[in-house]
């Protein structure tokens, strides 16, 4: 087992508190291409292996209303017709993806996200879940997710999505202070959420995640140590924590947020450490990595324990040998060689669906071999915070010393600060390392030496 409890040493985290990829894919998003299309992606999907298993994700989009520290792709509606709509062109996109896909592949993972899927009536979580159980073979066990905001939760709309075998949910909660609540206009009270937590337990959802935010308009440590201990008393299975990345450039919304509420990168860092030390030395979570904490028992702790632990644009994942199919606006598909990404304008979604011409790629990117190689090979650093030499050179049938030359002598500052160790076959993470693992799987992206690549979020 793994120590759960990295040292934070916030001058080392200043140091490399620098822009680079979260590594939700390699190559990652914006090296995706127009040149590859719905018809690569077809012809991908088709000839995938038969009894490679499957994770369905399922892209939600509207919201009741905007919150204004939202960096995801959504849209606010009222109208009931408009969400109909979108459930009524899903179905028929599903049933299309369902022809190129065997129905011998078994799905074994399914995440809603959003936007807010618990926004859709309790009729339609229904209808929609039974939709995809008729068009695809859904594993007995399979893990079955779906985030979830607690302001419009109702009973009913939770009974349903456990009558079509969800059994994870994931809460919003971001922060609990009101003065931050009105800041980012999310507004809702504890027993709200304490709420939700219980009808998920009621209807026998095994696996319950809470996500908190840092960096928050007015957020202190004091206000922040409030928030940590009404989690403690929720006693979720999981919980994310998340750094809020302020780039009202590309989202215009962020505005709003007065910018001089904001925390400065001091105090930011020191809400991380805050954070951090908390759930793990007092609250008895695992440190997954990145922004993931897990309770020892968790299934996402023991896949770490067992290196099966898997990085997708969902965050970590415990099915590493699924290949992900997306369905709904801006939806990411992962295959062994390739990713594909939808179309993010709901106009342009809804012709392709009517006119039959599925998938609803508009870009993506087809693996190389090299590609490949340094996939997994930054997926281990990420997911296990170890690289067995031996084993990458026999799986690739390389010589990883001459390949890696470059990488391997980018990684000398990093160790000389205790970020990590090399022996002569392996690659040891260290502690400190864990929490600046993006820097050093950065080493090993052959895509960010080239001067044009793109801005990134701050690695902390």
């Amino acid at each position: 087992m793994m120590d759960s409890t990295p040292a934070v040493d916030l001058d080392l985290i200043r140091r490399y508190n620098q822009p680079g990829p979260r590594y939700t894919s390699y190559p990652t998003a914006p090296h995706f291409s127009h040149d590859y299309d719905a018809t690569d992606f077809a012809r991908d999907l088709a000839a995938a292996d038969t009894d490679t298993p499957l994770s369905l994700y399922v892209h939600l989009p509207f919201c009741r209303s905007l919150c204004y520290y939202c960096g995801c792709h959504m849209k606010v509606t009222q109208r009931a017709d408009s969400i109909q709509r979108y459930v009524d062109a899903l179905k028929q996109e599903i049933d299309q993806m369902a022809a190129l896909v065997s129905a011998e592949r078994p799905v074994v993972q399914m995440h809603w996200g959003g936007g807010t899927p618990t926004y859709l009536t309790a009729e339609q979580i229904r209808d929609l879940g039974t939709h995809i159980r008729r068009r695809f073979r859904v594993a007995d066990d399979a893990e079955i997710s779906i985030e979830a905001d607690p302001r419009g939760l109702t009973e009913d709309r939770v009974a349903a999505a456990a009558e079509v075998g969800f059994n994870r949910m994931s809460v919003g909660v971001q922060d609990v202070n009101r003065v931050v609540q009105e800041a980012i206009n999310r507004i809702q009270p504890t027993e709200t959420v304490a709420q939700a937590l219980r009808w998920a337990r009621e209807y026998g959802f095994e696996g319950l995640n809470v996500d908190l935010v840092y960096g928050l308009p007015h957020q202190t440590p004091e206000r922040f140590q409030h928030t940590l201990d009404v989690v403690d008393r929720l006693q979720p299975d999981r919980i994310a924590l998340y750094s809020y990345a302020h780039v009202p450039s590309i989202k215009k919304h962020q505005r709003v947020i007065d910018e001089d509420a904001l925390p400065v990168p001091e105090t930011k860092l020191r809400l991380f450490k805050q954070g951090l030390e908390h759930l793990t030395a007092r609250s008895g979570y695992r440190f997954i990595g990145m922004d993931h904490f897990a309770r020892p028992t968790d299934a996402l702790a023991r896949a770490q324990d067992t290196g099966d632990l898997h990085r997708n644009f969902q965050g970590y994942s415990t099915r590493a040998d699924a290949e992900v199919v997306a369905f709904g606006v801006s939806g990411i598909s992962q295959l062994r060689g390739a990713y594909a990404q939808n179309v993010k304008a709901l106009p342009a979604y809804y012709e392709q669906v009517a006119n039959e011409n599925a998938p609803t790629v508009f870009r993506g990117v087809r693996l190389s071999p090299e590609d490949q190689l340094r996939r997994h090979v930054i997926m281990q650093l990420m997911c296990n915070f170890h690289l067995d030499k031996a084993a990458v050179a026999e799986r690739f049938e390389i010589d990883f010393d001459d390949v890696f030359a470059d990488a391997w002598a980018r990684l000398s500052l990093l160790e000389a600060d205790g970020l990590l160790i090399r022996t002569e076959n392996a690659l040891h993470v260290q502690p400190p390392g864990r929490l600046l693992i993006r820097n050093i799987a950065r080493a090993f992206d052959a895509y960010c030496d080239h001067a044009d690549h793109p801005v990134h979020a701050q690695t902390v």
